[in-house]
Formats: C-alpha cells, sequence, structure tokens
C-alpha cells in the first residue's frame, strides 16, 4: 500500500473590498486603528483608502 501525503491547504483570508479569498501568505495587509485588514492586491487597498474618512486639517484664523 502506498503512503499517500495529505495535501495541506494554506490559510486564507478574505479580501477587505472585494471579499475574494487569498492564501494570507499572498495578502497585503495594513493595520488598521485597532485591527490589521487584508487585501488581495493594490487596486482594492487604493479603493479602500478612497472610502476612508480623511482627518480634518486645522483651521487657521
Amino acid at each position: 500500500m502506498i503512503d499517500q501525503k495529505k495535501i495541506i491547504e494554506p490559510d486564507k483570508v478574505a479580501c477587505e473590498v472585494c471579499f475574494k479569498e487569498i492564501p494570507i501568505s499572498e495578502a497585503t495587509s495594513v493595520k488598521a486603528t485597532d485591527y490589521i485588514v487584508y487585501y488581495c492586491g493594490l487596486d482594492c487597498y487604493d479603493r479602500w483608502k478612497k472610502q476612508q474618512p480623511q482627518p480634518e486639517s486645522p483651521k487657521r484664523e
């Protein structure tokens, strides 16, 4: 009888923008306020970044 090795699936995470599941080793991650978010690529990261509220600059008088 031949021993067959079990193929281990890599850990996967969902892209924060498009929800596509990607191996964690291939994901781009960024620390958000209190957690880490993952992206399948720079396009999704740019879309996420544009959706985030921009901090207000101090008003000069």
